[in-house]
């Protein structure tokens, strides 16, 4: 489709540059995009485009690049602050931060979701040895609970849905990126303690994890993956498709994590081999084909 004004080539080429993010860092993430129908698939990326540069500046190639801690900070902040223009003016000189401004502007994304996300990744620049519990769920929640939020309301982008039902979409799709989140704790043990200084389960300390507290947070991820398997049915066809393959890949990761030995948790990043992913996708595809008939209309 040719852009119609000088605005909309930028904006199109805005995206292109943020759908080039997820296929980069992510293979789970973006496999699982590709189900999604290809307006809402260009908005998870523009949202997902956003989130890992910010993860970025605070992890490592800020640090490698050269910036001291303060500095690291700086860039942070300088693109929050660059977000929340964008979202009342609709322009940004910074490519990824103009195609999250222009999806979040069009699906209902505000300041709600983005400052919490922004203040769990400054979290991030002074690492603790331990969080507490109420710590633990608001990084939790700032990390990974509103970025599913974010990706719902895309998902739900033109579509009439009534208030109740939002409701328990909202909380499938908080659970959801909670469970994203807590497996990721789990894969980068080793790198964040060890690389970053960082460690993120409540009780567990700076010392190694061990057999009982990973069997905790392997079975808090096999409920938070239940509440929002139990949402799927809610959701249009393409973003259910979408979202059955992102849980299944990730409950994959958790059994695999589940059969890992805590100590070498701390060696070695648990991962999924690309055969298996592909049976994952053809058996999440045949499934929620057969089940389409709330949103047929």
């Amino acid at each position: 489709m040719t852009p119609s004004s000088s605005l909309d080539l930028y904006s199109h080429t805005a995206h292109a540059a943020a759908a080039q993010v997820i296929g980069a860092y992510s293979t789970s993430f973006s496999l699982a995009t590709r189900l999604l129908p290809p307006s809402v698939r260009g908005m998870v990326e523009d949202i997902y485009a956003l989130v890992r540069v910010a993860d970025e500046i605070v992890d490592g190639p800020a640090q490698e690049a050269g910036l001291a801690h303060d500095e690291r900070r700086a860039a942070l902040d300088a693109l929050e602050q660059e977000t929340y223009v964008t979202l009342g003016r609709g322009f940004s000189t910074n490519l990824v931060v103009h195609a999250f401004g222009t999806t979040a502007r069009a699906v209902g994304i505000d300041e709600t979701l983005v400052r919490p996300f922004f203040a769990s990744m400054r979290r991030d620049l002074d690492p603790v040895e331990a969080l507490d519990d109420e710590e633990y769920r608001a990084y939790v929640h700032g990390s990974a609970e509103v970025v599913g939020l974010m990706c719902l309301r895309a998902f739900l982008y033109g579509h009439a849905v009534p208030p109740a039902v939002r409701a328990r979409l909202e909380e499938g799709a908080r659970r959801l990126g909670a469970a994203f989140q807590k497996i990721n704790f789990l894969r980068d043990l080793g790198d964040d303690q060890e690389r970053l200084g960082r460690t993120y389960f409540p009780g567990a300390g700076p010392e190694r994890l061990d057999e009982a507290r990973k069997a905790e947070v392997v079975a808090d991820v096999d409920a938070d993956l239940a509440a929002a398997r139990a949402v799927l049915p809610l959701l249009p066809p393409g973003p259910r498709r979408a979202t059955a393959l992102a849980a299944g890949l990730f409950s994959e990761v958790n059994e695999r994590l589940r059969n890992t030995p805590a100590a070498q948790l701390h060696v070695r990043r648990v991962s999924v081999p690309a055969a298996v992913k592909l049976r994952i996708a053809v058996a999440t595809l045949a499934g929620t084909q057969t089940n389409n008939k709330r949103w047929a209309a």
